[in-house]
């Protein structure tokens, strides 16, 4: 079997030669200390992209079939996006970096850590309307000559749509982008502004989101208008932290989990049965929304300090839900010892069905390039 052929069939339930052996990507630090210790070249560490053919190569040396998480993105968003550029330098060596949202982030040299927000573009109805609303404005050229990102590859679509997506590995699944919903609304806000606006200004924020899920979901039919190929669809949110959702769920579930739902039927109309949400943090609270949805994937089921897992979510929604994630990527600084006890962790839950291990985010940079591969090998060697 190809690693297309076993996932899809993994999360069916049905017979599989082993069970799929999938990762999230690295951190750069990771490679680069990889590059150091001679695993790789530091050409390799330096260029690696999610699903690019240096992650290929770098997947395949460490015992992984493929990165989950990259999807064939039909360029949804901003367009364009705002211009990246220096607003202020700073006595110590920091500046103040506009990024491609229009948010104003503290860059600090050396730093490897989440930037801190320092201020937003958007704020109300003013600057929605002057620097935001008309940049996500469907017309044909999004989907008819735009260019589309598969991993760092940009291949035009369009007339060429065809030939863009054969260049994607057809041994392994192939994921249709289906965009955010509510996490780049927070990305453009912030969690701050969100907050602020979803009581000052309701009618403001769920324009924004309104104005923003239906240019996905335009996309999405242009998309699938033209082809046939896609084995999942794929949400990136990220809405929630360590304590559980950053946005109240009863506005989730009234404002947001509709635009969900017309998207898991669109998908279903072109025979796409799965559909994954990459979202951190405590989902529990968002969990049964999602799935009510249509939204059937949890992905990366962070296990943090909340312990998150699979098996309660089973126990309480059904076999209906599946998911991706879930290894405690610390094991890879420690032993084989380790890496033992946390698969003896996960034997239940992969014996239960619909779950496919994968480490709970980036590799970090003190992840041991040999016990990584321990993993991988003892993964394989499942009796499935």
């Amino acid at each position: 079997m190809n690693s297309r052929q076993r996932t899809i069939a993994f999360l069916d339930g049905e017979a599989v030669d082993r069970i799929p052996v999938v990762h999230f990507g690295f951190w750069k630090e990771t490679l680069l200390k990889w590059a150091r210790e001679g695993h790789i070249s530091r050409e390799e560490a330096q260029d690696w992209s999610d699903s690019n053919e240096i992650d290929d190569v770098i997947s395949a040396r460490l015992g992984f079939d493929y990165d989950w998480a990259p999807a064939f993105d039909p360029g949804h968003y901003l367009r364009p996006f705002f211009e990246e550029r220096v607003v202020r330098e700073l006595p110590d060596g920091s500046r103040h970096f506009q990024n491609r949202e229009g948010v104003i982030e503290l860059e600090v040299p050396g730093a490897v850590s989440i930037r801190s927000e320092i201020k937003h573009l958007l704020v109300d109805r003013e600057s929605w309307e002057d620097l935001y609303r008309w940049r996500f404005e469907w017309d044909p050229d999004r989907v008819g000559e735009a260019p589309i990102r598969i991993g760092d590859r940009t291949l035009p679509f369009g007339q060429g749509g065809a030939e863009a997506l054969n260049q994607w590995d057809p041994d392994r699944p192939m994921g249709l982008a289906c965009g955010s919903f509510i996490g780049w609304v927070r990305n453009m806000l912030g969690v701050e502004g969100l907050s602020y606006l979803t009581v000052d200004e309701p009618e403001l924020v769920e324009e924004i989101i309104n104005t923003n899920a239906a240019l996905s979901l335009r996309c999405l039919e242009e998309t699938l208008s033209q082809s046939d190929k896609f084995d999942y669809g794929h949400f990136w949110e990220d809405i929630c932290f360590n304590m559980g959702p950053l946005v109240n769920p009863a506005f989730f579930k009234e404002k947001v989990a509709p635009w969900y739902r017309k998207t898991s039927e669109l998908l279903a109309r072109h025979g796409i049965r799965y559909i994954s949400v990459d979202c951190d943090g405590c989902i529990d609270a968002l969990v049964p929304i999602w799935l009510e949805s249509g939204i059937n994937v949890m992905f990366p089921i962070e296990v943090g300090t909340w312990n998150a897992s699979i098996a309660p979510w089973q126990e309480a929604y059904g076999s209906a839900l599946k998911g991706v994630g879930g290894v405690r990527k610390s094991v890879f600084s420690r032993d084989q010892a380790a890496v033992d006890e946390e698969i003896e962790r996960l034997k239940p839950l992969i014996a239960h069905g619909g779950y496919i291990p994968c480490p709970d985010h980036r590799i970090p940079p003190d992840a041991k390039w040999e016990l990584v591969q321990y993993y991988t090998e003892r993964l394989r060697g499942l009796a499935v």
